[in-house]
């Protein structure tokens, strides 16, 4: 072979695209450039494309012609294994039983007559074609405990609803699915959401009776509601107050900021304070939050308003009276003192 004609050629970057079910061919591209070393820009290129075994005169297991045409930079894109078979079948390559290599005859004319040719090695097998063929055994795993997981383990684990027993570990990885109830993630579970892993937890005990404001009346623009807006609403009312005027005492919404508690081993400390949405859907679930309440220590829901977090203009807020047969909100000055009950998401 003629080695300054074999140079004329810039055969570079082979690309593989890993897919779940992978396609039988992969990217080539190569810089086509003529016995004077120039480059071959916009033209049809005729190329003859062998995948070689074992060294770069082995044998070809495949081979296959194709005529794409090169860009402004004499660039050429192609697919092996979707040109015209001359031999062989791609996707029965054993890809495990290497090495391979590439080889590539081109005519820059586009026809047939071959006069500029390289051959690169697959320094990197096609691995998501490897995957298709292989068929290892894997005798670590053979031996381990895994190797004994049926489809019917899986099935029990994905579809355990009991989360009362491991509340105290805090957050749980896998499917645990939640209830309400649940005495778990620092307080009591009074919301789920579709999937039963996520929703809202309620503390056990009442906060002290407190004041909305930080000392000082103004827009602060916290409007949120509905379900885990209040988390929004919180941030929003103490960045308000530090510029609308903070007097240095508790109010509701910093009192919640604040709020650590601990239940097990696990401290939890993103509480709020939260939306009327989010306290009428507390009281939809009044007697069993009650009841987990009082069994872990706890106090029941006061029939007396509870501070939400939502605005209702300069010098007013929402507050939700919750009793066992419904709920019903209220515009009070922020001034007035309230009880609180902080929630968190999970």
């Amino acid at each position: 072979m003629n080695k300054h004609i074999l140079n004329t050629a810039i055969l570079l970057l082979l690309a593989f695209n890993l897919f779940a079910q992978a396609p039988q061919k992969m990217s080539y591209q190569a810089v086509i450039r003529n016995a004077s070393n120039t480059l071959v820009t916009n033209q049809s290129i005729g190329m003859r494309v062998s995948i070689l075994q074992g060294s770069p005169g082995g044998s070809a297991v495949y081979q296959e012609t194709q005529v794409p045409v090169s860009n402004i930079n004499g660039l050429v894109s192609i697919e092996i294994g979707a040109g015209t078979v001359i031999s062989g079948t791609f996707s029965a390559i054993d890809w495990s039983a290497g090495p391979y290599f590439v080889k590539t005859e081109s005519d820059p004319a586009g026809g047939t007559n071959y006069t500029i040719s390289g051959t690169t090695q697959l320094l990197s097998v096609p691995y998501a074609l490897h995957a298709n063929s292989a068929n290892e055994n894997d005798p670590i795993f053979d031996a381990s405990v895994a190797a004994g997981i049926t489809a019917a383990d899986t099935a029990n684990w994905n579809n355990h609803t009991d989360s009362t027993d491991i509340a105290g570990m805090g957050y749980v990885a896998g499917l645990v699915k939640y209830e309400v109830g649940d005495f778990a993630q620092g307080g009591i579970v009074f919301y789920v959401d579709e999937t039963g892993q996520h929703g809202l937890a309620v503390t056990k005990n009442d906060l002290p009776a407190i004041k909305w404001f930080a000392g000082t009346y103004g827009k602060t623009r916290a409007d949120g509601n509905g379900i885990y807006a209040g988390a929004a609403n919180n941030v929003i009312i103490i960045a308000a107050h530090l510029a609308i005027g903070d007097d240095g005492s508790p109010y509701a919404a910093a009192t919640c900021n604040e709020l650590q508690i601990t239940e097990g081993t696990t401290t939890y400390s993103d509480w709020y304070l939260p939306t009327p949405a989010e306290l009428e859907r507390l009281g939809l679930n009044y007697a069993i939050v009650d009841a987990t309440a009082t069994a872990n220590g706890g106090t029941n829901l006061l029939t007396s308003p509870y501070w939400s977090s939502k605005e209702a203009n300069n010098s007013d807020a929402i507050a939700v009276n919750i009793t066992p047969i419904g709920t019903n909100l209220f515009t009070i000055n922020k001034a007035a003192a309230f009880e609180i009950r902080a929630v968190r998401r999970f």
